[in-house]
């Protein structure tokens, strides 16, 4: 049986890897993978806690956060094709197409 501590130490590995990639990236489309990553540590945390509590919430809870980020991906992806379209570009440095 794996320890949770361990699985927590994982979660903010992981959480931490795509924090520093979402702040550091120039990449639309790396960005949005690394804001993936902060998801899935969320669930793993989540799972973690609800195991070692003995209540099936916690599952419940992280296919809710995998749903939602699966929808956050469809619009975010859409939006980085119609930006790309429109400038050929996706750094996102280079997003002004918003400005007034």
């Amino acid at each position: 049986m794996i320890d949770t501590k361990l699985v927590l130490v994982v979660s903010a590995l992981i959480f931490s890897i795509g924090l520093y990639g979402a702040l550091s990236r120039r990449n639309a489309i790396g960005i949005l993978m690394c804001v993936e990553l902060m998801l899935n540590a969320c669930n793993l945390n989540l799972v973690a806690f609800a195991r070692l509590h003995g209540i099936p919430l916690g599952q419940t809870f992280a296919l809710f956060v995998i749903a939602l980020a699966g929808a956050a991906v469809v619009v975010g992806l859409a939006i980085v094709i119609l930006v790309y379209k429109q400038s050929e570009d996706i750094n996102v440095d280079r997003f002004n197409l918003m400005k007034w």
